[in-house]
C-alpha cells in the first residue's frame, strides 16, 4: 500500500536528499525501496547493519550514475553527518540521497546544523484511521489500532497472539541492539523495567522521581533515559501548557507510545494513546509539509481542571481535546478552557457514540469521524 507521505518525498527527492525518521519497523525501508522504479529504478539501496554495504558506505562505493542512493540505519556511524554532508557537496548533479533510520535524525539541529539548506526531514508514522489499506472499513480499523497497534505487520495481520510474539521481538531489538549501538547502558534490565513503568502510566503524569525512587537509580538518569527512549521512537512526551492558563501545573510531563499495543491499561488508557499518536501524526506532517511550528500539549490547574490535548500551531491554540471511553456528557473543563483560550475547535472524542452531535460550540464525536479528514487531503 502507499503511505500518506509518499508523494511528497519523491517531490522533494527531486529537490534535496531527504532525511526519513520514524519507529523501528514502521515501513521505513519497505517504502524507501519502492521508489527504486521509474526514474530512479537503477538506484541502490545500501544498509548499515549488512557488513558488506557499511563497507560500501565507508568507501563510497556506488555508480555515479545511479540516480536515487539509500542508506539506512546509517546514523549508527558516528561522524554520519559531516560525511553524508562531503557525499552531498561532490555528488554529481543528477543524484540524489534518502537516509533512513529507526533513530531521530534531527538532533543535529542542537548546537548548529551543518547541513542547512541540504535536506528536507520526514517522520513517518504507523498506520491510522486516515491511512487504511483498500478495502477496510474504519470499524475494523478501529478495533484492531485499539489492540494490536497501527505498525503494518501485526495490523495486517490481525492475529493478537502473532503481534504479542511481533511486539516482544522489535522491543528486544531496540532495547538490545538498537539502544546499545547508540549509548552505553549498564543495566538493560533496569532499563526495561523503566519502561514498564512508563507503560502503566499512560494518561497520567509521569514524576520521574518517584520512578527513580522505584528504581534505585538517579533522577537524572531517569531523565536521560526518557529521552534516550524519545530518540529511538518507543514513546513521545507531552508537556503542560502553561501560556494565559491561571494556576497551571508546570513540570510533569505525560507519556504515551507510538505501538499502541505497548500502553498497559484499560480501554480508556489505550483510546487516549491512541488519539494522541493520531495528533502527532498529523502535527508532524504539517510541520514537515507545511513548514508550520507545532505543539501537541495538555492541560491542567492546580484546581484539577484538565483537558487531555491541546493542539498549537505557531504559537496559537487550535484545538482543545477531550477524550472519554464512553460517557458523551460534556467536559466541565472542556467548557471553563474553551472561554478562556478561544480555541479554533473545540472537541470531546467518545470511544462508544454512535451518533456525533455540536453543542454549545463543542463538537461531540468518535475517533472514526474525527480522523476521516487527514490534513494531507486538503
Amino acid at each position: 500500500m502507499k503511505r500518506y507521505c509518499e508523494p511528497y518525498i519523491k517531490n522533494d527527492l527531486l529537490k534535496k536528499m531527504v532525511f526519513l525518521g520514524g519507529p523501528r519497523q514502521v515501513g521505513k525501508t519497505t517504502m524507501s525501496k519502492g521508489f527504486l522504479s521509474g526514474d530512479w529504478a537503477n538506484g541502490e539501496y545500501l544498509n548499515w547493519d549488512v557488513d558488506e554495504d557499511r563497507q560500501a558506505i565507508l568507501k563510497k562505493r556506488w555508480l555515479r550514475d545511479c540516480p536515487l542512493v539509500l542508506f539506512d540505519e546509517i546514523h549508527k556511524y558516528p561522524r554520519w553527518k559531516n560525511w553524508i554532508k562531503g557525499v552531498w557537496d561532490s555528488r554529481p548533479l543528477d543524484q540524489t540521497y534518502l537516509v533512513t533510520g529507526s533513530a531521530r535524525l534531527d538532533v543535529y539541529k542542537k548546537g548548529g546544523d551543518s547541513l542547512m539548506g541540504r535536506y528536507h526531514y520526514w517522520r513517518l508514522h504507523p498506520l491510522s484511521l486516515d491511512e487504511l489499506p483498500d478495502g477496510m472499513s474504519p470499524e475494523s480499523a478501529y478495533k484492531r489500532l485499539l489492540t494490536l497497534g497501527g505498525f503494518p505487520e501485526p495490523f495486517l495481520t490481525g492475529d493478537e497472539r502473532e503481534a504479542r510474539r511481533w511486539r516482544k521481538e522489535r522491543f528486544n531489538r531496540i532495547i538490545k541492539e538498537d539502544i546499545r549501538d547508540l549509548e552505553h547502558i549498564r543495566n538493560i534490565q533496569l532499563l526495561e523495567l523503566f519502561v514498564d513503568a512508563l507503560r502503566s502510566r499512560v494518561t497520567g503524569l509521569v514524576v520521574l522521581s518517584n520512578i527513580a525512587q522505584d528504581l534505585q537509580i538517579a533522577p537524572k538518569t531517569a531523565l536521560h533515559w526518557l529521552k534516550l527512549l524519545e530518540r529511538m521512537y518507543l514513546c513521545f512526551v507531552i508537556y503542560p501548557h502553561t501560556t494565559n492558563v491561571p494556576r497551571s501545573i508546570l513540570k510533569p510531563p505525560k507519556v504515551y507510545f507510538f505501538d499502541n499495543g505497548d500502553c498497559i491499561g484499560n480501554e480508556g488508557q489505550h483510546l487516549e494513546n491512541l488519539v494522541a499518536t493520531h495528533l502527532l501524526k498529523r502535527l508532524h506532517f504539517i510541520e514537515d509539509y507545511h513548514g508550520h511550528t507545532c505543539s501537541l500539549r495538555y492541560i491542567r490547574d492546580k484546581d484539577g481542571r484538565e483537558v487531555d490535548f491541546v493542539t498549537i500551531i505557531d504559537g496559537k491554540v487550535v484545538d482543545l481535546i477531550e477524550v472519554k471511553a464512553a460517557d458523551g456528557a460534556i467536559s466541565t473543563s472542556l467548557k471553563y478552557y474553551q472561554k478562556l483560550l478561544k480555541p479554533e475547535r473545540c472537541v470531546q472524542i467518545v470511544g462508544d457514540l454512535n451518533r456525533p452531535f455540536d453543542q454549545d460550540g463543542i463538537r461531540i464525536t468518535n475517533p472514526i469521524h474525527f480522523f476521516t479528514d487527514p490534513p494531507w487531503s486538503r
